[in-house]
């Protein structure tokens, strides 16, 4: 009840005013039954712009810190998330990407809309990273296709660390959907996992028209912070 109240009532029509969202292929979104909507990730804001603009409900799986936060900031935000129907999902430890592939497969018995970043986290720079293989498990385990989508200018609107967004018109962009039926059975193999993951990608790339870098956010993220960190602490010389 309260996620239609935030998407029709409370958070939808703010959104619609501030960032203007023009919409795009949305006829490839199924009316009924399971599917995945995989897209790129370029800010915060994209939780809650994609929800805003499909007739369906659709849940995501966010990461597990934005449930865990301290203070009163932090309570509310889990308050948040829960209340619109998104699930935490740990992604530490060697266990993290079978949790996140059994809740997502959980959503998608119910036959329901899993949206999903095959990145993993928020592109940091704008360009669109690898993704990785989870949303290739998941589509052949529960059977159902890939909807590719685009978001457009939410990183102007939003960069990484900016709290306030600013006025700035956005564009979500759906694909036809992706039909991995071919590949049924052949979940535990590597090769055709990275196959699958790597047309999401590209069919994303299309829609978004990034730049893309083959190698993967998280260890992009962590390179450019090392190599901060050595600019700013340069190691001296050994006499």
């Amino acid at each position: 009840m309260f996620y239609y109240l935030l998407k029709y009532v409370i958070l939808g029509p703010l959104l619609r005013v501030v960032f203007r969202p023009r919409i795009e292929g949305l006829d490839h979104i199924p009316e009924s039954g399971a599917a995945i909507i995989a897209g790129n990730h370029l800010s915060f804001a994209d939780h809650f712009l994609m929800p805003a603009v499909l007739k369906r409900r659709i849940t995501f799986l966010a990461k597990a810190e934005y449930f865990t936060g301290p203070g009163i900031r932090g309570r509310l935000t889990a308050t948040f998330f829960r209340s619109a129907g998104q699930i935490p999902v740990d992604r530490s430890g060697k266990e993290a990407g079978q949790a996140a592939i059994r809740e997502g497969l959980g959503v998608l018995s119910k036959d329901e809309l899993l949206g999903i970043y095959p990145e993993g986290t928020r592109s940091h720079d704008g360009r669109l990273y690898k993704g990785k293989v989870g949303v290739a498990v998941m589509a052949l385990r529960a059977q159902v296709p890939v909807i590719p989508c685009a978001m457009i200018g939410t990183f102007e609107a939003q960069p990484p660390g900016k709290v306030i967004p600013k006025v700035h018109p956005v564009t979500i962009r759906f694909g036809k959907p992706l039909d991995f039926s071919r590949y049924e059975g052949m979940e535990n193999e590597k090769a055709i996992l990275r196959a699958i993951t790597d047309e999401i990608m590209y069919a994303i790339l299309k829609l978004s028209e990034q730049e893309y870098v083959d190698q993967y956010a998280a260890a992009a993220k962590a390179e450019e912070a090392a190599a901060a960190k050595e600019r700013k602490f340069p190691r001296l010389p050994l006499s």
